[in-house]
């Protein structure tokens, strides 16, 4: 049953990353129907997830992809045969992937426990068939925005006292007949991704795109993303096509220097001249190999982080528990920095979709 728990609680994690309202408490539901259910029937698996962790009708399209990527691209609702056959159908798929099966003959959920296993490992180290399986997860990827105040005000029945309104209001009646509120209105707080592309970052700079671009369409006018590399190079635009494999053609297309050195530090000056960082979050991906000046890099940093709201870096090496950040852009730039998480799986990258949520 540990197993089983640790399964549908990463199944709920990427539920939520796709925008289920996939709470704990909701999980904890799950897991209650599951204790009176044969956890290898598909079918009851599906329709005990569905019932539990959907909360509204737009969780229903979601889920039902999220279950199809999760448990191995099967929809058990549109499985109407025995119990035994489908899970001796699942059996023989797991057996040969991986070589996971009961003595009983019956299927455990491998798949899930394949799919879970894949959310950790370094998209470095996997093989084309795994690594589009991150990218297809990776595309349903709907996390939320920490919102800002702006300067809007809207109607409120409490607040800071609508003075116009009110006084409007009793000119037209002849008399103060009721107070009228008002308030701030809010909106998502800008992210700004810059995503290295040089040589030493061409292993996961296909996958840190595909996240950029999961981070556009959930928020396309809250969020900015550049390539940096040897050029600062705008990529927003190419990033907005619905289709993951047509942005990522267009960027390709868009920037100049794939796979050559990082200036991140002339970068950095040439954006802070360009656009405003007010009140943004920043977010760095990059192993910081610099091949500019590093102190150059350390001043726009501290720039960067007086103007910024956050400041993340996000490093693929940062996975690993002996990793020390000792090269010279990261030692430049980690005094200004808020948080240095990692960026080697998708697990991380749903970890950072949330850090933003709530940053």
């Amino acid at each position: 049953m540990d197993e089983l728990a640790a399964t549908m609680t990463g199944f709920a994690r990427t539920l939520r990353a796709a925008g289920v309202a996939a709470d704990h408490e909701r999980t904890q539901n799950l897991l209650k129907a599951l204790d009176h259910l044969d956890v290898t029937d598909p079918g009851g698996l599906y329709w005990a997830g569905r019932l539990t962790l959907c909360a509204t009708p737009d969780d229903l399209p979601r889920y039902d992809r999220c279950f199809a990527a999760f448990f191995g691209g099967r929809r058990a609702a549109e499985t109407r045969r025995s119990t035994t056959s489908v899970t001796r159908h699942l059996a023989a798929d797991d057996h040969e992937d991986d070589g996971t099966q009961q003595d009983d003959g019956t299927a455990a959920p491998a798949t899930a426990s394949r799919a879970e296993v894949l959310r950790h490992r370094d998209v470095a180290t996997l093989s084309e068939a795994e690594r589009a399986e991150v990218h297809r997860m990776l595309a349903m990827l709907r996390g939320g925005r920490a919102r800002r105040r702006s300067r809007r005000f809207e109607s409120a029945h409490r607040g800071v006292l609508d003075q116009r309104r009110t006084i409007r209001e009793a000119l037209r009646k002849g008399e103060v007949a009721r107070l009228r509120h008002r308030r701030h209105t809010t909106r998502p707080r800008m992210v700004v991704l810059f995503v290295d592309v040089s040589g030493s970052m061409a292993p996961y700079a296909e996958t840190l795109l595909r996240f950029a671009h999961a981070l556009v369409r959930s928020e396309p006018r809250a969020t900015r993303a550049f390539s940096v590399g040897t050029r600062l190079t705008p990529i927003t635009a190419e990033l907005r096509h619905r289709d993951p494999g047509t942005a990522l053609n267009e960027v390709s297309k868009a920037v100049p220097d794939w796979s050559g050195g990082t200036r991140l530090g002339e970068e950095l000056r040439q954006y802070l001249a360009r656009y405003s960082a007010r009140g943004v979050i920043a977010v760095i991906a990059s192993d910081g190999w610099e091949r500019g000046d590093p102190a150059l890099l350390g001043t726009q940093m501290a720039r960067l982080a007086r103007q910024a709201h956050r400041v993340i870096w996000v490093n693929p090496h940062k996975g690993y528990e002996d990793y020390q950040p000792l090269t010279g852009g990261m030692r430049a730039a980690l005094p200004y920095l808020d948080d240095l998480v990692a960026g080697h799986s998708l697990a991380a990258y749903e970890q950072l979709s949330e850090r933003l949520a709530h940053a």
